[in-house]
């Protein structure tokens, strides 16, 4: 009889390839022995559907690091999906390619999902941490891989946004007596960037925060469209730096394609425009 743990081997082997290709950078665990409050559900294949997956209870990074003229800039890129899936695709590992390319290391985070159906999980208390731990962790090993600690940002889509959003609202210089030598790294961003974020009447912006950088689309909803409009003026406001790109002949979901033409989908040239400008890129 074929044991539990071949099962799960066997779903894992079959379901990857959906989403991933074989030159797929291998992904790092968040937590060596799993996530805080998910540890005994550390070893559940994660599930495809498409170029999205679901069933996430070992959150990880994939890292793309430059292989030529590096920069030392690094962006975690956290995907959308409503918080019910990861859109892996057009908001995760064809944009990191294009930063790689760049010279930008680039983070693709799975983070846990709080919409999930029959999901236990929340944003605050475990995408959250999915997302400063991601954080802590390339900050820590960002001599390993050649970035400046001090040039580590947090990119998110839609749903993704929301948690780089929050990201830089509440942070944290870590624990300096902690066990675990990643939990003694800071978990702020130094750079944000929001692409048509959710939840925008959630978001608040006081002196010394991140900088900030916005893209959306002017067929987008209202409270994305109209929020990040009234977003930027917060930052203005509070004395914190902010870039906004309203694409007129864009909607939801635009994310990045290769190839695309369009305004909206030139936006990474635009962002790394911005890093420049901000010193944040050299």
């Amino acid at each position: 009889m074929t044991s539990a743990t071949t099962l799960r081997a066997l779903a894992f082997t079959v379901l990857i390839p959906c989403f991933t290709r074989a030159d797929t950078p291998q992904e790092i665990r968040l937590w060596d022995k799993g996530a805080p409050g998910s540890e005994l559900r550390a070893g559940e294949p994660e599930k495809a559907e498409g170029s999205n997956v679901v069933n996430i209870h070992n959150p990880s990074i994939t890292p793309f690091i430059p292989k030529e003229k590096p920069t030392g800039t690094a962006v975690i890129i956290a995907p959308g999906g409503g918080h019910s899936k990861l859109c892996l695709g057009h908001e995760g590992y064809a944009l990191a390619e294009w930063f790689q390319s760049h010279g930008i290391a680039a983070f693709v985070l799975k983070y846990r999902l709080a919409r999930e159906k029959g999901s236990a999980y929340t944003i605050q208390d475990h995408a959250m941490a999915d997302t400063r731990r991601a954080i802590r962790l390339v900050r820590n090993r960002a001599g390993e891989w050649g970035i400046n600690p001090e040039r580590i940002g947090m990119m998110g889509f839609s749903a993704g946004g929301e948690l780089a959003a929050f990201s830089a609202m509440v942070s944290d210089t870590g624990m300096a007596d902690a066990a675990d030598e990643i939990e003694c790294m800071s978990c702020r961003p130094d750079f944000q960037a929001l692409i048509y974020p959710g939840t925008s009447d959630l978001f608040s912006a006081t002196k010394g925060m991140p900088p900030l950088f916005i893209a959306c689309g002017y067929g987008d909803r209202p409270d994305i469209s109209e929020g990040m409009a009234s977003l930027y003026l917060k930052y203005k406001a509070a004395g914190v730096k902010a870039e906004l790109h309203i694409f007129s002949n864009a909607g939801h979901g635009f994310g990045y394609k290769p190839g695309t033409t369009t305004a909206a989908g030139r936006w990474p040239a635009r962002f790394t425009e911005w890093l420049t400008d901000s010193g944040l890129l050299k």
